[in-house]
This record gives C-alpha cells, structure tokens and sequence, in this order.
C-alpha cells in the first residue's frame, strides 16, 4: 500500500506509524512537511512551502482561514507533482486546522482521507473564556468562530477522523461525532518509566542536583496561561520561603506557544519575574531538551506540576505519569479524563496558587503515601495509553477502517 502523511512538523503525531509501515517492504510512505530537520528510516520526507504568508490587510477573522488555505495550497502544488510522477496514496492521513488536508481529495479522490483532529474551537466553555481576568468581546467571539473553517472542511470531507481524548472529541460538533474514532497516540512506556533513587544531572547544563531530596519538575513547550505558567511562578514564590532546600526544574521555551502574547512585548517569564522575585539558584530554566535529558528530569521528579485550560491534553502529563510521577494537576476537564484525585495522582485548583503550594507540601512531606499514587500513576498509563497496545489498533484502523 501506499502511504501520505501530512503535518507542517515532523514527525509529531504520525512518528511510530510512519516508521512502522515503512518497515514493511510492500508499503511505500511519504511525508509531506514543512520542517526540514529530522529523517525517519523508510519514509520518504518531501517540503512545501506556502507562496507568502497572509496579508496585512486581510480581515484579521479570516487570517488564520487564509494561513491555511495558503498551506494546502502548497500541498496541493506538491501533490499534483507527486501524481504526474505516479504516486498515488491509497491512504493519507494529515492534522487538521493548519490546512494541508484541504484539498487532498481535489488531487487524489480515491484516496482514503483521514485527519487527525485535536481541537475545535469555542468562544465559550472551554479555553477561550476560562480566565475571568480575561473576558471575551463581539470580535473575540466572531474570529474563533471563523477558526474552524478549514476544519469544518476537514470533518466533511474525510473518510474518518481520529481524537487522541474523549474531552477533544467532544468539541467538535455533534453530528460529526460517528466520524471520529478515540485513540490516542500511545507512550512509549518501555522509555518513559521509573527509575527510582534517580539522580539528576545533566554536565552539559552545569546541573548537578544529585544531593538535592526535593525536585519539583514543570513541563511545557512555552511559558503562558494556558499551561498555568503564572500560577507556577507564584507558587514557587510561597514554596520558596517555607522549603529552602527545594529546588525547581522548569523546562521550556520563553515563549507563548498557545494563546495571546502580553501586550507590552514581555514575555510571561519576564513579567512574573519582576513580580515574584524568586531565588534562581533553585529555579533552573532548562529551555527544551533532548529525551535522554528530559527523562532524567522526570525520574529525578519529587512532585510534577501540571496545570491546563480546558484545552488539548499535553504528551507530557501522560508521559510524566508512565515515569511514575507525583502529579499535581489542574483540577479541569482534560486532565480529569485520566487523573482521579488521589488515586493517580492529586487535583488542584487551577487559579489557587496557596491551594496548589500547599498540596506540593503535602506530597514532599509524604513520600510514603504518596507512592501508592505513583504506582497508580504508571499502571494508568500501562492500562490505557500503553503505545505497545495502542500502535496495533492505530495501525489496523488506519489500514482497514
């Protein structure tokens, strides 16, 4: 069989399949993506670029719409190419919303179309409206109602869809419901799993925690609210002043990977910086690291923080619990879906920096009790999200419906 991935990064989502079909001799994989880093044995990488990027002077409702649209565009181009030389998929599989689904069945109308679905967008209820501080206005309400325009597209004219949760699925609208199947990526639970006494020290960072009994560990791609990046800062001021020997692991970007910039040009890091002064030799900004690193910060962990909007479930939280984490969570919908409070792990609110401080206390005070919670943590993950079980069902759905 023939086989055409889509995803402006790569290999995101589509990593363990595009290498697990491609071991097969009688398949043929292609991946069409816009980041030029990375190979995949077996699979045949290929780069598009969209023509320009939206204009300035387009109504900044339909800019997000017109970013995609130039994107499939660019698939489009590079498809038709594809199709002069021969290729023609018998399935493709691509992440929707950014566009490069979009026209897939104008080029290949035979193919089977499947999208992977992550989010649908609403003013109210979910993430949008979730911070009072941060109220919605008429205009707010109109642009994210135009923001799922290419996805909308997507749902009509896919074969079948996939969401990696239930609380994803139930974004979409209704009626497209029987479209899309539950199955999440899967982790990797031969990689991600616990080490205990595990020591922490990465020499390329000058980081040696190895003597240090308390860590407590962040994970993100960014640094912002929807992640509960303020919220961590503040919480770290309180910790600080009650636990002088606990030290923090924060790993990430400086930067806003979901939501709205701060208006004045700071980044978050910055502003709750200069409001929270805090000791930074405790406080270790990693940037993003490779996974042999990021593991050892996670099997290093005393206690994992993790907090979300009502928004797409990080890989992080899922792979933290497979590593045995103590996982102190937001006490919203995503993160409900998987973690029971004190059962696999403990539950606060999201807005309560004195609240979320205290339960912190309450884990690093009781490491016995709290590995039954850490045994439960990694058994979750074992029953549920095993990438070993869950690879075989992704792969036959994708193969014979």
């Amino acid at each position: 069989m023939r086989f055409l991935f889509l995803h402006p990064n790569f290999p995101a989502q589509f990593r363990h399949l595009a290498v697990n079909l491609a071991q097969n001799p009688n398949h043929q994989v292609l991946f069409g993506t816009k980041r030029e880093q990375g190979q995949l044995p077996g699979v045949t990488k290929f780069l598009y670029s969209p023509s320009r990027q939206p204009h300035q002077e387009s109504h900044h409702y339909v800019k997000f719409l017109e970013s995609a649209v130039l994107e499939g565009q660019a698939v489009y181009r590079t498809a038709i190419s594809l199709r002069e030389q021969g290729f023609y998929p018998d399935v493709i599989y691509g992440h929707s919303g950014w566009g490069p689904t979009l026209f897939m069945k104008d080029v290949f109308p035979k193919s089977k179309l499947l999208c992977y679905f992550e989010w649908f967008y609403h003013a109210h209820g979910t993430d949008a409206d979730f911070d009072p501080n941060e109220p919605l206005n008429a205009d707010d309400e109109a642009r994210i109602r135009i923001k799922n325009a290419p996805i909308l597209i997507d749902l009509a004219s896919c074969d079948r869809g996939l969401s990696p949760t239930f609380w994803q699925r139930q974004q979409f609208p209704s009626e497209f419901h029987s479209k899309i199947r539950v199955h999440h990526d899967g982790i990797d639970v031969n990689y991600f799993k616990p080490q205990p006494h595990s020591k922490l020290v990465i020499p390329r960072l000058n980081l040696d925690l190895s003597q240090v009994s308390e860590i407590v560990t962040y994970v993100a791609r960014g640094m912002e609210p929807y992640r509960g990046f303020p919220q961590l800062i503040e919480t770290i001021s309180l910790l600080q002043k009650k636990r002088p020997n606990c030290h923090f692991i924060i790993v990430g970007e400086n930067r806003v990977a979901y939501g709205r910039n701060l208006p004045d040009g700071k980044t978050y890091k910055d502003a709750m910086l200069e409001k929270f002064p805090l000791d930074l030799t405790r406080v270790h900004f990693t940037g993003l690291l490779p996974y042999n690193e990021y593991l050892q910060v996670l099997q290093s962990s005393s206690v994992h923080f993790y907090l979300t909007r009502p928004f797409v479930l990080s890989w992080s939280m899922l792979e933290a619990l497979s590593t045995g984490c103590l996982i102190v969570g937001s006490n919203t919908p995503p993160v409900k879906e998987v973690i029971e409070d004190n059962v696999n792990g403990l539950l606060v609110d999201f807005f309560d920096p004195g609240a979320i401080s205290a339960k912190i206390e309450y884990a690093l005070d009781n490491p016995t009790l709290m590995q039954e919670i850490r045994k439960n943590a990694r058994e979750t993950i074992l029953q549920r999200y095993d990438l070993n079980k869950l690879l075989p069902q992704h792969l036959d759905w994708i193969v014979n419906g």
